[in-house]
């Protein structure tokens, strides 16, 4: 969206390294979870969740685990925030909400299993999501009590009160010109509290004090939304092979946009100032780590 990206060679290569990590934490997660599930939907499962992804919501969980000294391997905890960010893929592709046929550069798993087959499976994969994470936190070493603040901000971020809410409010909207504090509503919550969880997550699992907690959550409200921003823009400015799902997708199913709102380059700009603001709170607390400015920063400069 931006010139050259800031983002160094080392930067990219650490980056691509750590998305291979996750990608093996979640084939460990399928062997270990999907066993009790009906065959045809723990393959749906396993298809929605070893798709070719960032893996960005995993990555802050870890970068922001360090950047609060946690030193135990969190990639399984990591792993769970990706489950359910793949649900929401699920549901979100299922005719009765955006209807799409392509996510991650592949068929949708709707398409290629069935409507009642994706719907079953990303309604197995939140229950999933949640035992995982609370096994996560005890490998970790967590008490009781701390695992299971994980568990209820996890499902918060993923309930009605965050992405589910968001989804709604998102369908609502379709066919209406939501003014700009709306539009933000529908995305802190649709996309931005999952991202914003993945950091405090991490914050959690080190047993960061509050003042450091606030300061992620911050950064990962803000960056949420500009990824947000970032995906508006890049849905009228990138083709369906760039991006992996159908481009202009927003236009067909008449959502209200930040670009139809703002204008391209004003979109761009408030999304640019999103990170800055979240970059400045953790500035503010000493936990703005070169990994975690240079993935806000990635953020509003992605191609897809």
């Amino acid at each position: 969206m931006t010139g050259t990206s800031v983002m160094s060679e080392d930067t990219a290569r650490a980056f691509a390294a750590e998305r291979v990590a996750v990608q093996r934490a979640l084939d460990g997660y399928c062997a270990r979870w999907l066993g009790d599930i009906a065959p045809l939907t723990a393959e749906a499962i396993r298809y929605a969740l070893l798709g070719e992804g960032k893996r960005l919501r995993a990555i802050l969980l870890l970068e922001a685990y360090r950047a609060c000294g946690g030193t135990g391997n969190a990639l399984d905890l990591a792993a769970s925030v990706e489950v359910v960010h793949a649900y929401s893929l699920v549901h979100d592709d299922l005719p009765c909400m955006d209807d799409d046929d392509v996510r991650r550069g592949r068929p949708t798993v709707h398409r290629v299993y069935g409507v009642p087959v994706a719907t079953a499976a990303g309604l197995a994969m939140v229950p999933l999501a949640a035992r995982s994470a609370w096994h996560s936190a005890q490998a970790l070493g967590l008490s009781a009590a701390v695992s299971a603040d994980i568990v209820r901000e996890l499902m918060d971020a993923s309930g009605g009160g965050g992405m589910i809410g968001g989804q709604l409010l998102d369908l609502e909207g379709e066919g209406e010109q939501l003014t700009l504090a709306s539009l933000e509503l529908v995305h802190r919550l649709k996309t931005g509290a999952l991202i914003m969880a993945s950091v405090t997550l991490g914050a959690r699992a080190a047993l960061a004090p509050a003042s450091r907690r606030l300061a992620l959550a911050r950064y990962g409200a803000s960056i949420g939304l500009a990824f947000q921003i970032a995906d508006d823009v890049l849905d009228i400015t990138a083709t369906t092979d760039q991006l992996g799902k159908t481009a202009a997708r927003d236009l067909d199913l008449h959502k209200s946009t930040y670009p139809a709102l703002l204008g391209v380059e004003g979109a761009i700009g408030r999304a640019v100032a999103l990170v800055e603001d979240g970059c400045a709170a953790l500035h503010g607390e000493g936990l703005l780590t070169p990994a975690l400015e240079q993935l806000a920063r990635y953020i509003v400069e992605r191609r897809s």
